[in-house]
């Protein structure tokens, strides 16, 4: 099974199955945000989160709004709420729910180095946040763990869902 946003193609392995949750289908994107995909194993379960701005036909000015929302923190606000919402719409949803394996999101840049990945990572945990408070009040963890990725660290610590990009001809 093949998982597309843009011209970034996802490849499962044979025991994974995902779909696409962004969008009109969940039924509440006037109020709620969503992941781009939920993908399920027997195993585990993960919430995916693509972004491109490496995209060949990006336009410099969404280029330019997406670099200025990395450094502001707004990009780190807006993963969150695509992970809280998601969470909350499948807890309504399934009386089975679990809380899923992982929260990750692959930054499709050339220019994010591993630190910087760390970073936002460490930012992203810390808003969440993943563990909850430091009380005894809250008994379990919202994702077992969450990392942003680029595509050539998510092929490095993934390689059994490899992501690349399509190539588009001159003629499209």
């Amino acid at each position: 099974m093949t998982l597309q946003e843009g011209n970034l193609s996802l490849q499962l392995p044979s025991h994974a199955k995902g779909f696409r949750f962004d969008g009109e289908s969940h039924g509440l994107s006037h109020c709620m945000k969503a992941v781009d995909f939920i993908i399920e194993t027997p195993e585990e379960d993960f919430f995916l989160e693509l972004k491109d701005p490496d995209h060949p036909r990006a336009h410099s000015k969404a280029v330019e709004e997406f670099q200025q929302s990395l450094k502001s923190g707004k990009l780190i606000k807006d993963l969150v709420s695509k992970f809280r919402d998601t969470f909350l719409y499948r807890w309504a949803e399934r009386e089975d729910f679990q809380p899923p394996s992982h929260y990750f999101v692959v930054i499709a840049a050339r220019t994010l180095e591993p630190a910087h990945l760390l970073a936002l990572t460490d930012q992203l945990k810390r808003h969440l946040p993943l563990e909850g408070p430091r009380s005894e009040r809250w008994n379990r963890r919202l994702a077992q763990r969450c990392a942003v990725f680029n595509m050539e660290t998510w092929n490095k610590a993934m390689p059994a869902f490899p992501l690349s990009r399509i190539n588009y001809t001159q003629n499209e």
